[in-house]
């Protein structure tokens, strides 16, 4: 049964939160914006909003520490995802990738790879393309049938 769903809001799409917004209201799901700037939340039983300290990883660490086994994390943050998953959680990012035990490892391999490429001054591409109507549909498709699960 999930708990919670945990939001990593620093950099979660405004079209995504709305997307959860409606998820947890129509599902009565408890869920958690953590950022370390404010966020605009819905007046709701269900909806809340944890302001962190500004700092590297802070709503990171944050939510691992609050989360338990079975919640779910949204979160584009590939560590943060390997430390979810390592706890017993479940990580879906914006674009409705759900990380597993059998993906998250070639995640941060691909991740710390670039990382490494990028810091040696090689010039690689800017990033994800923004998110389009696809990714929005994937990412509520993905959120439906892992709430449906949770709630069976």
């Amino acid at each position: 049964m999930l708990n919670t769903i945990w939001v990593d809001a620093d950099a979660c799409p405004v079209v995504i939160k709305d997307i959860l917004f409606r998820a947890a209201e129509r599902t009565n799901t408890q869920m958690t914006l953590v950022a370390n700037q404010p966020i605009r939340v819905p007046p709701s039983a269900y909806i809340s909003f944890l302001r962190v300290n500004q700092g590297f990883d802070e709503a990171d660490n944050e939510i691992v520490k609050r989360m338990q086994a079975g919640d779910l994390v949204i979160t584009g943050d590939i560590p943060l995802a390997a430390d979810v998953i390592e706890k017993g959680g479940t990580a879906l990012n914006p674009r409705g990738e759900l990380y597993t035990k059998e993906n998250i490892k070639d995640r941060l391999n691909m991740r710390d790879f670039m990382e490494t490429m990028r810091s040696s001054g090689l010039e690689i591409g800017g990033g994800p393309p923004p998110l389009n109507n696809t990714d929005r549909q994937t990412f509520a498709n993905q959120l439906d049938r892992l709430l449906t699960q949770a709630n069976r």
